[in-house]
């Protein structure tokens, strides 16, 4: 347990935090979550820590985020639900302390980067991204929500595009990452790794550290290969998520008979009508809140799926009993109810 997540400290003022879960492609636990952000606290009040430097260990990602197999079994007692609860609190906590860290973070975003390890790292100054990233908010394929700050970042991204990603859980790469903003530096995965070998041996301490990580970035950055396949695609996602209704965008997707309207309509009508709902109202509300507003909704909505079971359905079918057609309470938008969403973001 202790060695889920590393910590280290060298003589130059780096600080290093590697997610150490390989094998569960480093989702996150609560002992994780509250060590990260513990240590976190200390450092910032260490002089000899100049920058942080957060990583995933093994080749298949950085954080594919939240144990759900753990937070599956808080339907099971009282404690798990509790469990369950301060999870969800300590990280946000987490989170939201990345975001206003007064030292450099470095987050070093190859492989799998979702949920979770999306909410880890977006905070951080520098997000660097590699031909092999692949970035996802991918909490609709549970019945659940996009949370850890989601209606924060993603209404950062061009026109509706972060709406679209939120409802259909897309899963994107490098060039559709930094045009969304969700990570400003591109380098390939080996001069990803000759960057950090060259950070972790410059000895820090004294320095001009944002000229000098300019310079640095300015060595090993490049730009990938392909184009943004959202930016090509973002005249048809503001035609169609502009609407401020579930049904509505249906509706728009069902007038246009082309392949991009055919299969998103396809992936949409795949995820639990409840969860469309309640996302869309969560990004609508959190267009002008700040990433604090955005973190306590998450909480109060992430307390209220966990008595909700159309989210241990969701986890049951994907991850559980795998393959099965989820049988959710809420069986079509019709079903679900102004006043049923409006409920649900009052705090518990």
């Amino acid at each position: 347990m202790t060695n889920e997540v590393l910590f280290s400290i060298n003589d130059n003022g780096i600080a290093t935090i590697t997610l150490n879960r390989p094998k569960a492609l480093n989702s996150l636990s609560y002992e994780m979550v509250k060590q990260i952000e513990r240590r976190l606290k200390e450092w910032q009040a260490d002089d000899n820590i100049c920058l942080v430097i957060l990583q995933g260990e093994g080749e298949k990602g950085f954080c594919a985020g939240g144990d759900i197999k753990a937070l599956y079994q808080s339907n099971s007692s009282d404690s798990a639900l509790q469990e369950a609860k301060q999870f969800f609190k300590k990280e946000y906590e987490a989170d939201r302390l990345i975001y206003t860290y007064p030292k450099p973070i470095i987050a070093c975003l190859d492989g799998i980067v979702m949920g979770g390890g999306v909410g880890l790292s977006y905070g951080a100054g520098y997000k660097i991204v590699t031909e092999r990233t692949k970035w996802a908010m991918p909490e609709m394929n549970i019945a659940f929500f996009p949370d850890v700050g989601a209606a924060y970042f993603l209404n950062k991204a061009p026109g509706y595009i972060g709406r679209y990603l939120a409802l259909t859980a897309s899963v994107i790469t490098a060039p559709d990452i930094l045009y969304i903003k969700a990570a400003n530096i591109y380098m390939t995965q080996q001069s990803l790794g000759q960057f950090i070998q060259s950070v972790t041996e410059t000895n820090w301490q004294g320095r001009s550290i944002q000229d000098e990580l300019s310079i640095l970035m300015e060595k090993y950055a490049s730009l990938p290969i392909e184009e943004s396949e959202l930016k090509n695609l973002e005249e048809s996602i503001n035609e169609h998520f502009s609407f401020n209704t579930m049904e509505g965008i249906i509706s728009s997707l069902e007038d246009i008979d082309d392949s991009f309207a055919k299969e998103t309509k396809k992936t949409l009508f795949s995820k639990s009508p409840f969860s469309l709902k309640i996302t869309l109202k969560q990004l609508i509300d959190g267009q002008n809140k700040t990433i604090e507003e955005c973190l306590a909704t998450d909480l109060t909505l992430a307390k209220n799926f966990l008595k909700h079971q159309d989210f241990f359905e969701g986890v049951r079918t994907v991850l559980i009993d795998k393959g099965q057609k989820p049988q959710f309470k809420y069986e079509k938008l019709s079903d679900v109810s102004e006043i049923v969403v409006n409920d649900f973001f009052k705090p518990i």
